[in-house]
């Protein structure tokens, strides 16, 4: 029941506060000075601009790059689909420099969404812990590697023939492998 008390009595506070809050802006003269309100930024304002460069760098660029092929797909095969816009290249150049621009506007509202943003920002702070490995050992595991497989395709034709050997005595195969 206690608990029950101390509940109302908080909601009581509030409601008082909130009433004194209301009277105060209805007593305030019209010339009076309104709390700052943060302005909307825009649709080209940069998500937390300073974070995440290189990621966001390489991510436009690979969108670049689609967004170019994919204009260049449209300019080889739009003659090809209509016979006006093969007598016509200035409105195919139009058609091809208008997509390039609407996907470049999408591109940049997906990239500044906050979420995504957020993503690539997340995304550069990991790529900078990560513990990259010196050219030495670079060149040193490629070379592991390079070897070994020379071996084991090495290893591989020596059994292939000895198979192909095996199958030609049991006359399973009409001419020898080699």
């Amino acid at each position: 029941m206690a608990d029950d008390d101390e509940v109302n009595r908080r909601d009581d506070a509030r409601d008082e506060h909130d009433e004194r809050d209301e009277s105060e802006l209805s007593r305030r003269p019209s010339g009076a000075r309104q709390p700052a309100v943060a302005a909307d930024p825009g649709f080209f304002h940069i998500y937390k601009s300073g974070q995440g460069y290189w990621t966001r760098i390489s991510s436009v660029g690979g969108a670049g790059l689609i967004i170019l092929l994919t204009a260049s797909f449209f300019y080889t095969n739009l003659p090809v689909w209509s016979t006006y816009l093969a007598a016509h290249k200035s409105t195919l150049i139009a058609i091809c420099v208008g997509l390039m621009a609407a996907l470049s506007v999408l591109t940049f509202w997906i990239f500044n969404r906050p979420g995504t943003a957020d993503f690539l920002i997340a995304t550069d702070s990991e790529m900078k812990k990560v513990n990259w490995t010196s050219k030495a050992d670079l060149i040193g595991s490629t070379k592991v590697v390079v070897i070994f497989m020379f071996m084991i395709t090495a290893l591989l034709f020596v059994f292939d023939i000895l198979f192909g050997y095996v199958f030609y005595l049991l006359n399973v195969l009409k001419q020898p492998p080699i």
